[in-house]
């Protein structure tokens, strides 16, 4: 295998792949980056089992960086690889022998690493490319961001740790919850089959900064286990998260006995002073409640003290004898992914959860907070 690439386009793909390759995997080989080389030009590919990452330069997109002298194939330790293409001032010369020494050649620079066998290396799930599913990138990164903060962060339920993406009746529904919050966003995507699995959490943010430039098609695929995010030039592959999702639709209630109209980006900072005070609390506790036709948002802490702020409401509809405690990062962070200038909170009791969703009707995303006990 000989060939010749653009040292700052072949540093930035091996960096993309690298993200999904582990140091201290137990399987030498999979601390490697397999390097495919054909006439149309590299192919890289990086993998720690549960997700796999795949980088294709093109000789097309490469624009006459690339130059094929010998396919093949090699794989290289991925530190080492990564860090030495890094380091590099130019054009990058590789040559790769039968032995799988791979000798790099940069200017003056000259230097050799010892690969792996590359026939050891784990092949590609299979993919069944008849029923893909068609989203535009920057409604899938929409979903992600709106949904994967509230994902579980413990393996206590598994199936807690991922998203449920649902698809039926040409719509996307993403649920993430913990148990003590939820969040549930909708997209329009072209889909001629009703299905749904789970996704890792973790999967879903590597792809979020794989594509955070990208914003054309993304086609998702099912293969062996696995789901397939494919663009043009860039693919991961997450293993799926096996088990029953929770029939969370039962969880948000269809009435309430109050609801409010306020301004988003004013409660979150009111959110975020009255959190400076909840860190004492295990539930980070911050008190909700009404009073003279105002919002009353307050926390306090033994040692360094209290916080009380009044806001406006814009409107008020139902009981205004509300008084609810409620995780106030949790909370926080479910108005920190809305972009609407104007909210609905919805109260249904003390100790029922709160729903915060956007005051237009077509709305298609919403957050649920559940309360806490102070006491």
């Amino acid at each position: 295998m000989k060939f010749t690439v653009n040292q700052k386009l072949f540093s930035k793909a091996l960096s993309d792949v690298g993200r999904a390759v582990s140091q201290k995997s137990l399987i030498p080989i999979l601390t490697g980056i397999q390097v495919l080389v054909n006439e149309q030009g590299i192919t890289l590919i990086g993998t720690n089992t549960d997700i796999i990452v795949k980088r294709i330069i093109s000789k097309d997109e490469a624009s006459g960086s690339i130059h094929i002298e010998q396919t093949g194939n090699a794989v290289v330790s991925a530190q080492y690889f990564t860090e030495l293409i890094r380091k590099l001032p130019e054009v990058v010369h590789i040559d790769v022998d039968e032995k799988q020494a791979v000798k790099i050649k940069s200017g003056d620079i000259l230097t050799q690493l010892n690969g792996f066998r590359a026939d050891e290396y784990p092949q590609l799930p299979e993919i069944d490319g008849t029923d893909s599913i068609i989203m535009e990138a920057n409604d899938l990164k929409e979903v992600i961001n709106q949904t994967v903060f509230a994902t579980a962060k413990n393996e206590t339920r598994p199936v807690l740790t991922g998203v449920h993406f649902m698809f039926s009746n040409n719509q996307l529904t993403a649920v993430a919850t913990n148990s003590q919050r939820l969040v549930s966003i909708t997209k329009e995507v072209q889909v001629t089959e009703e299905t749904s699995y789970i996704v890792p959490s973790s999967s879903l943010n590597e792809l979020v900064k794989l594509i955070k430039d990208y914003s054309d098609i993304v086609k998702i695929h099912l293969a062996d286990g696995y789901i397939l995010f494919e663009t043009d030039h860039i693919s991961l592959y997450s293993r799926l998260i096996s088990g029953q999702y929770p029939n969370t639709s039962k969880l948000i209630p269809n009435e309430q006995i109050t609801v409010l109209t306020l301004n988003r980006e004013l409660l979150e900072k009111g959110i975020d002073r009255a959190c400076l005070f909840a860190g004492e609390w295990k539930n980070n506790t911050i008190t909700l409640s009404i009073q003279e036709h105002k919002l009353c948002i307050s926390s306090g802490s033994s040692e360094m003290g209290h916080i009380q702020e009044f806001q406006e409401i814009k409107d008020l509809a139902g009981d205004d004898n509300i008084k609810i405690s409620i995780d106030g990062h949790f909370l926080k962070e479910a108005l920190q992914t809305m972009k609407d200038e104007e909210i609905n909170i919805k109260f249904n009791g003390s100790m029922r959860p709160i729903v915060i969703e956007s005051i237009h009707k077509k709305s298609s995303y919403l957050h649920l907070v559940s309360p806490v006990r102070s006491f």
